[in-house]
């Protein structure tokens, strides 16, 4: 992975991200180089000056935007607009939950993302998904009508995030871009403890993540622009536990992806208690306790202990795709293989290991991220392909003989 600071992994996670999301190397230099100092510092000393810089960054980009659409050059606005969102988002996410401008930061992003959205024509909309009392909000892209056959409905796939990820993360990443022009719609969520849910609406985490699921599938099949009986999840990082969980047990899920295994979430706790691997985001016991709701570490243990998909895994009974990058220094690559091994009742189940000179070897393959994220959107397309020929297959087996003469 491209360190841009050398001596800070997380931080040079940001870098790389932006950069692998559409970011350009010039502005993400110009936001990285002032702070190249106080990156020595550590994880947590400095987020806020960080912040300062890739804000002031995308502050000369949201300038450069209103000029543009004064003189009514909409497209490249849009273009500059994405940018900033982007550096606004990625530099967000590092800050401690505690710093006072963390809201206002990543209202921010959402803002600048709706309006590329707005002057790119993107075939996106907002939405919100019922849960409990209150709602999940969430991103639908739509599927490429060109990609469809008339009057055919797309497969959707609900996309959920890790332990710090977003919604607008999952747009920028081209991911739902990707499966629209294989014909494939995107349900992009905020999940209790992520995103919006957690930073505006104080939802927090949870382990049982088929309640999260159930939801989606409800909201989707409540519409009529989606076939909500052809619906798969994907989920990275934190989601390569959330989302096989939920396909273990929600039952109308079709298909299940797993961008980067985690296995054992609660053995990762252990971990990182006895400093094994790299932390996602700075401020990182802050940040988990913020996620469950916890009022402290014996709480968090507590709250988390269940994180894990032994005798979990076995449960699924729908393809099953696991990605991992050989060389995460986040989650071992052992926990694929678990997951992978486990997974004795999946019809379909391929554990699929980035490693050099290939590329995404990192974690959710953040290094070489549309490469994987493409190898992904293929998987799902053609499995989607296979279960609609397979059902077929089944419907024309089950009509009589007699009824087929002629």
């Amino acid at each position: 992975m491209f360190m841009y600071f050398p001596t800070n992994y997380v931080w040079s996670m940001a870098a790389v991200a932006s950069l692998n999301c559409g970011g350009y190397i010039d502005e993400v230099d110009r936001a990285c180089r002032p702070v190249l100092e106080a990156s020595r510092n550590g994880d947590d000393v400095g987020t806020d000056l960080l912040y300062a810089s890739w804000e002031a960054v995308a502050d000369r980009l949201i300038a450069s935007a209103d000029e543009d659409v004064a003189r009514g050059r909409l497209i490249g606005a849009g273009d500059k607009l994405y940018r900033a969102s982007l550096y606004v988002s990625q530099a967000e996410r590092l800050q401690s939950p505690d710093w006072e401008g963390r809201n206002a930061a990543y209202q921010k992003s959402i803002d600048l993302l709706l309006r590329h959205v707005e002057l790119s024509g993107a075939p996106f909309e907002t939405v919100e998904i019922p849960y409990g009392d209150a709602s999940l909000p969430g991103y639908l892209y739509h599927a490429d009508p060109a990609a469809l056959a008339p009057g055919e409905k797309p497969p959707v796939v609900i996309q959920w995030n890790g332990l710090d990820s977003t919604k607008e993360m999952m747009y920028y990443s081209q991911f739902p871009q990707m499966l629209a022009r294989r014909g494939i719609s995107t349900l992009m969520v905020d999940t209790p403890g992520s995103g919006e849910a957690l930073r505006m609406r104080g939802l927090t985490a949870r382990y049982d993540t088929e309640v999260w699921a159930a939801a989606c599938v409800d909201f989707l099949e409540g519409r009529d622009d989606v076939d909500a009986g052809r619906a798969g999840i994907v989920g990275w990082s934190l989601g390569g536990y959330y989302a096989p969980r939920a396909a273990a047990f929600e039952k109308r899920l079709r298909l299940v992806v797993a961008w980067g295994a985690n296995h054992d979430w609660a053995a990762v706790q252990r971990r990182r208690l006895d400093r094994e691997g790299e932390n996602p985001v700075p401020h990182y016991w802050k940040h988990v306790q913020w996620v469950w709701g916890a009022s402290g570490m014996d709480d968090f243990l507590e709250r988390t202990k269940d994180m894990h998909l032994d005798g979990v895994v076995e449960r699924i009974t729908v393809p099953f795709l696991i990605t991992h990058g050989a060389n995460d220094r986040q989650i071992p690559l052992a926990m694929a293989h678990r997951s992978h091994e486990q997974a004795v009742n999946s019809p379909k189940c391929e554990l699929r290991v980035f490693d050099e000179p290939e590329g995404g070897t990192e974690h959710i393959s953040i290094d070489h991220m549309a490469y994987v994220a493409a190898y992904i959107a293929d998987w799902v397309a053609e499995t989607f392909g296979e279960l609609a020929r397979s059902a077929d297959a089944e419907a024309g087996s089950a009509v009589p003989a007699g009824a087929r003469e002629g």
